[in-house]
């Protein structure tokens, strides 16, 4: 019997403020049961485990993180729309650390493709058309483009640059020259 006042959506909520509180890695079922004050037997209703608990954080935070990505990319191009896309990223992986880790979480096929993955996969596609890049070579870039931004956000939340100068601002900013100029000069094979 499912206990009065919780719900799947409520849970997976909770559980992503808990992986942003405790790391994404710590989130049970267990762990969120204490949370509610309940016992774990009264989520089974809702949840079929703790993975399943994992994969509604993931599919929340793809969701979320798309959305603020579509937001700030509206009516830009190119550049600006690059910097929004990145900063979007980097923003919500600061703001949620527990959040942006469930977002890398390996998904099945079928689960990833209907989740919000498509979305960022489809936005950076939308960028790179400013860029004019053919296939092959578009793929290339997104790849490159998702590789750069998680490896500095995680680098960077895990304290990697925090002791040295200059700033990691002037870093990030510099980052982004790079990364427009080499788009704008795609090397061919």
């Amino acid at each position: 019997m499912p206990h009065a006042g919780l719900t799947t959506e409520r849970l997976t909520r909770a559980g992503a403020e808990l992986a942003d509180e405790v790391g994404f890695e710590q989130v049970t079922v267990s762990e969120l049961a204490r949370r509610f004050d309940v016992k774990v037997a009264s989520l089974y209703s809702h949840l079929k485990n703790s993975q399943d608990l994992k994969t509604r954080i993931a599919l929340l935070a793809l969701e979320e993180l798309a959305d603020r990505a579509a937001d700030a990319l509206a009516g830009r191009a190119s550049k600006d729309a690059l910097a929004a896309f990145a900063n979007v990223y980097r923003g919500y992986a600061r703001e949620h650390p527990g959040r942006y880790a469930a977002a890398q979480l390996r998904l099945d096929p079928e689960t990833a493709a209907a989740s919000a993955g498509v979305r960022h996969a489809q936005m950076t596609r939308a960028i790179l058309r400013g860029y004019d890049l053919p296939e092959p070579d578009q793929t290339h870039a997104v790849r490159l483009l998702g590789s750069v931004f998680h490896g500095y956000v995680s680098l960077e939340l895990g304290g990697g640059f925090s002791h040295s100068a200059p700033d990691t601002e002037e870093t990030w900013a510099r980052i982004l020259d790079a990364l427009d100029a080499l788009l704008r000069n795609w090397p061919t094979p």
